[in-house]
Parts: structure tokens; C-alpha cells; sequence
């Protein structure tokens, strides 16, 4: 791995840990998770940003495929690398074990150092990103507002329902496409590997979200009119 791509792992994870303590210190009485949900808005707008940087043709954004990563592509995926180890390590000290959360964490770290490693892949891995991280804040601000008091309102409703579309739309249609572009080249076994069990992941994901949703749309419903009718003082 170059050594300039070390250094900017080291250097962004000592970012979002100085990041995430000034937010500790900013905001005192705001929870653990609501100030790491902050860093990871930042992270998620910063990804997005570094990686639309990187398409170098609008006409084809996941253009050149199958391709040696440039080193903007490689700076990106650097800083969403630092920030995946910062967020697993800032999970397992607040004890958020989940086992959806930790794959995820794994498939993560695992694929972008494997792509960094063998510099390659670069245009899919950085498209992966914008997939992956384009409906992470809304994510963060839907559970954000829980905790501001802003729960089982129109507001909280809207985010929810702008949430599950993008990250639909991303995670179940570009999402496929960059699996199928990375399972069909000739890319080593572990990036395959990595591209599959992502998917899987989102996949898992989806199912939960569409869940979500019809729960909280069945409870904005107006309750049906009462059928009963009383006569005499009693319900017939």
C-alpha cells in the first residue's frame, strides 16, 4: 500500500476521534450516539463530495471500469477507510454490537483496504461510496431528531419516507449494477467477496426499512369511524 494512503488513514482517523471529542465537548448534554451520528453526517457529506470529485466525465461517471485507481479515488477511499475504522471503534466503546452493524463495519474496512492494497477497481469503489453514503444523512438526522423531542411528527415522517427512497433507490439499483460490473471483471477473489457481502448487507437492510415504513404510515392512518351506536344507554 503506498505510504501516502497510510498516511492519510492515520491522519483521518485521528480526525473524526478529535472530531467526535469536540463534539462531546460542544454539545454536553446530547448523547454518546447523537455526537457520533454528528461525525458521521460530516463523513458521509465529505465522502460524497471527495468522490464526486473524482469523475474526471459526467457523461460516464463509472467511467473507465475495470481500471488502475487514480490517486484522488485513492485519497477518498483513504478518508472513508480512516472514518470505518474510527466508527467501529467508536461502536465497540459504546457497546453497539449488533451483528448487522459489525459486518458491516468488517465488509467495509475489509473491501476498501483489499481495493487500496491491490490499487485497482478504483472508479467502482468510489461510485460504491456514493451508493453507499448519499442516504446516510438522512439516516443520522432521523435518529437525531428522536433525540432533539421531534418523534411521531409530520417532520420525522418526511425524513423517513426521503431515507427509505434514496437509500432504495441507491443500495437496490446502483447498488446490483456495481456488484455486477465487480463479480463479472477480473478483480481478485477478495474484492468479489467483499462487493457480494455488501449487497447482501443493504439487501438486509431494505427488507428492514420497507418494514419500517409501513409501520409508520399504518400509524399516521385515521383510526375508522366507530360503528357501534347507543340506544338506551347501552352500546347495541
Amino acid at each position: 500500500m503506498e505510504e501516502f494512503v497510510v498516511r492519510w488513514v492515520a491522519s483521518g482517523f485521528a480526525v473524526w476521534s478529535t472530531a467526535f471529542v469536540a463534539a462531546r465537548a460542544l454539545m454536553p448534554h446530547r448523547s454518546y450516539e447523537f455526537c457520533n451520528r454528528a461525525v458521521s453526517t460530516a463523513h458521509a457529506v465529505t465522502a460524497v463530495c471527495m468522490a464526486c470529485l473524482c469523475v474526471e466525465d459526467w457523461s460516464c461517471p463509472v467511467c473507465p471500469l475495470n481500471a488502475p485507481s487514480t490517486p484522488r479515488q485513492m485519497r477518498a477511499l483513504a478518508v472513508t477507510l480512516s472514518y470505518m475504522i474510527y466508527d467501529a471503534a467508536c461502536c465497540q466503546l459504546n457497546g453497539d454490537v449488533r451483528l448487522d452493524n459489525t459486518l458491516h463495519h468488517l465488509v467495509s474496512i475489509v473491501g476498501i483496504g483489499a481495493g487500496l492494497a491491490y490499487q485497482r477497481c478504483g472508479t467502482e469503489m468510489v461510485a460504491c461510496m456514493v451508493v453507499t453514503e448519499i442516504s446516510s444523512p438522512l439516516l443520522h438526522l432521523r435518529e437525531m431528531l428522536k433525540e432533539l423531542g421531534v418523534k411521531d411528527t409530520d417532520l420525522n415522517l418526511l425524513v423517513d419516507i426521503l431515507f427509505a427512497v434514496t437509500f432504495s433507490v441507491a443500495r437496490m439499483v446502483g447498488g446490483p449494477y456495481l456488484t455486477y460490473v465487480t463479480l463479472t471483471a477480473d478483480y481478485p477473489f477478495l474484492i468479489k467477496a467483499m462487493a457480494a457481502g455488501l449487497q447482501l448487507v443493504s439487501a438486509y437492510w431494505f427488507l428492514r426499512i420497507l418494514r419500517m415504513v409501513r409501520y409508520k404510515l399504518a400509524k399516521k392512518r385515521p383510526a375508522p369511524p366507530a360503528t357501534s351506536k347507543l340506544v338506551d344507554g347501552k352500546s347495541s
